[in-house]
């Protein structure tokens, strides 16, 4: 007959995760956010961050299969987002979330969901003016658009809401990639050292 003796494991506790923090890019349709998500990204990376983008065209198949457009589907797609930028920016990775989120309430509503997980957050208004952002439409979607074959499109048959008072705003028109980067990285730091 074997004795089974149960063995107390000594608790430990892990030294606490600094947060990282979770930059929301917003703005129109080809605004030039998911280029500017990626390329700071990558900037960050080598300067070994961890680095998570969580690009809205990317994401949306996943966490929101099934969702349309309608306001309470978007308003969905947007809080599903925000809360896994908001678990993995808890454990220390800097998240760059470069999605449309047209409506200000939406967005306000993940500031506050990281404001009670004391995790950082910054909204980031990726201003173009509506022209330019057609212009460099390489998806299509603003003259499918206007053609009619599409509706809902942000900006042009639904609203998009632009934020009153993001902690950055990055015209691509009057700013190159390489500024808005500088820029973006500068917020980041700002983050880090505040958390």
């Amino acid at each position: 007959m074997s004795l089974i003796t149960r063995r107390s494991a000594r608790a430990t506790t892990p030294d606490r995760v600094r947060p990282g923090a979770t930059l929301w890019l917003t703005g129109l349709p080809s605004a030039g956010k998911s280029t500017i998500a990626h390329a700071l990204g990558d900037f960050l990376v080598g300067e070994g961050q961890r680095v998570q983008v969580l690009d809205g065209d990317e994401v949306r198949p996943h966490l929101s299969a099934g969702l349309g457009f309608s306001r309470s589907d978007r308003d969905v797609n947007v809080a599903r987002i925000g809360w896994v930028a908001q678990l993995l920016a808890s454990h220390g990775v800097v998240v760059l979330v470069p999605v449309i989120a047209p409506y200000a309430a939406a967005r306000q509503a993940v500031r506050e969901a990281h404001a009670a997980a004391s995790v950082p957050f910054a909204e980031v208004y990726v201003s173009t003016a509506q022209p330019v952002a057609e212009q460099r439409d390489v998806k299509g979607l603003y003259a499918r658009a206007r053609a009619g074959e599409i509706t809902g499109l942000t900006g042009v048959d639904d609203p998009y809401e632009a934020p009153q008072s993001p902690e950055l705003v990055l015209d691509t028109v009057q700013l190159d990639l390489d500024a808005c980067v500088d820029l973006g990285h500068a917020l980041v730091d700002q983050l880090l050292e505040e958390s």
